[in-house]
C-alpha cells in the first residue's frame, strides 16, 4: 500500500510538471565523451567525476556541438604540451648551439690568427737576427781584409843626422850636495817619416830620444807629435839636450875636456821608439805600428856644428 502511494505521487507529479510546463522544441541529441583521466583535462572539462577520483571514467552530456568538444579536447591537449621548456627547449637549445657554434668559431679565427701572428713575428725575428748576423759577418770580413792589407804599409823611418852644437864639463855639486863634475850638452837628430799608404792616414808619437853613455844617461828630447796623410813624408828635427847632468867619474874621458876639448870622442847610443797609429774606418778598425830605433852616435869635440851621418849606423826593430 505505501509502494503504491509513492508511486502514485511520482506519476502525479510527472503529469503536473508536463502539464505546467510550455511545449518545447525538440531536444538535439545528445553526444557524450569521455575526460581524459589528467588533471590537466579535470580542470578543463564542464563536468566533475561525482566520485571525485580521476582513476574512474565518466560521462558526462554537453549540449556543446561534437566539433567544439574535439577543439575543446585539442586546447586540452595543446595546453598538457604547453610547458615551456616543452615548447621552447628544442629552439633554445638549437638556439644556444648556435651561438656556441659561432663562439667557437670565433675563437679558433682567433686562435688562428694569433698564431699566424706569432709566427709571422718569429719569422721576422729569426729574418732580422739573420740579417744581423750576416751583417756582422760581412762587416768583420771586411775589416779583417783592410787590417790585412794596411799592414802591409808599414811606415818608413830614417835617421839621417845628429849635430852636436856645443858641450861643456865643469865642477859642480849633485842635488844631494856630492862634488862631481857636471856635463852639459845640446844636440840635433834629424830623420824623415814617410807614410806609403794608399788608403789611410797615421798619427805618430814618440818615446823620448836617449843619449847614453852605457849605462849612464845623458841627454833626452821628445818629438813632436803629428798626422801624416796617406802617400806623405816630412822632415822631422828633435832637439836632444842635457843641463848638468852629473858625471860620477863615469866617463874619465872627459876630464880632458877642459883642456883639450878638440881630443875628446865618446861613444853614445841614440835609442827611441816611434809609434804609428792608423784608424782605417773610423775609430772601429785601428792599426798599429811601432818602430824601435837605436844608432850609434860619437860626440867628437873637433866636430861641434856639423853633421854626422847616421844613416848607416842605426838599425830598426
Amino acid at each position: 500500500m505505501p509502494l503504491a502511494m509513492h508511486a502514485k505521487s511520482d506519476s502525479e507529479v510527472t503529469s503536473m510538471d508536463a502539464a505546467s510546463s510550455p511545449p518545447r522544441s525538440p531536444r538535439r541529441p545528445l553526444y557524450y565523451v569521455q575526460s581524459p583521466s589528467n588533471h590537466d583535462a579535470e580542470k578543463m572539462s564542464y563536468g566533475s567525476s561525482p566520485a571525485g577520483s580521476p582513476t574512474h571514467p565518466y560521462y558526462h552530456c554537453s549540449p556543446i556541438h561534437h566539433s567544439r568538444e574535439s577543439s575543446t579536447s585539442r586546447f586540452s591537449a595543446s595546453l598538457k604540451n604547453s610547458n615551456p621548456r616543452h615548447l621552447y627547449g628544442g629552439a633554445w637549445r638549437k638556439l644556444h648551439r648556435g651561438h656556441e657554434t659561432d663562439d667557437d668559431e670565433d675563437d679558433e679565427e682567433e686562435d688562428g690568427e694569433g698564431r699566424r701572428g706569432s709566427s709571422s713575428a718569429w719569422r721576422g725575428a729569426r729574418l732580422y737576427a739573420c740579417f744581423v748576423l750576416l751583417f756582422v759577418l760581412l762587416f768583420t770580413a771586411f775589416s779583417l781584409i783592410l787590417w790585412g792589407a794596411s799592414k802591409s804599409y808599414r811606415p818608413e823611418i830614417v835617421v839621417k843626422n845628429v849635430v852636436f852644437e856645443n858641450f861643456n864639463v865643469q865642477a859642480g855639486n849633485d842635488p844631494s850636495g856630492v862634488p862631481t863634475d857636471m856635463l852639459t850638452l845640446n844636440s840635433t837628430v834629424r830623420m824623415v817619416y814617410r807614410n806609403p799608404a794608399t788608403f789611410f792616414g797615421v798619427h805618430v808619437t814618440s818615446s823620448p830620444l836617449d843619449l847614453h853613455y852605457f849605462q849612464l844617461h845623458l841627454a833626452s828630447g821628445h818629438m813632436k807629435k803629428f798626422y801624416q796623410s796617406r802617400k806623405s813624408q816630412r822632415p822631422v828635427v828633435t832637439m836632444v839636450a842635457g843641463y848638468q847632468v852629473p858625471l860620477y867619474g863615469g866617463i874619465s874621458v872627459l876630464s880632458m875636456a877642459r883642456e883639450h876639448r878638440e881630443k875628446v870622442a865618446v861613444p853614445l847610443n841614440l835609442t827611441f821608439v816611434v809609434r804609428s797609429r792608423a784608424y782605417i774606418l773610423g775609430k772601429l778598425v785601428k792599426s798599429k805600428f811601432y818602430r824601435k830605433i837605436r844608432c850609434s852616435v860619437t860626440l867628437r869635440g873637433n866636430q861641434l856644428g856639423k853633421r854626422q851621418n847616421l844613416t848607416d849606423l842605426c838599425t830598426y826593430h
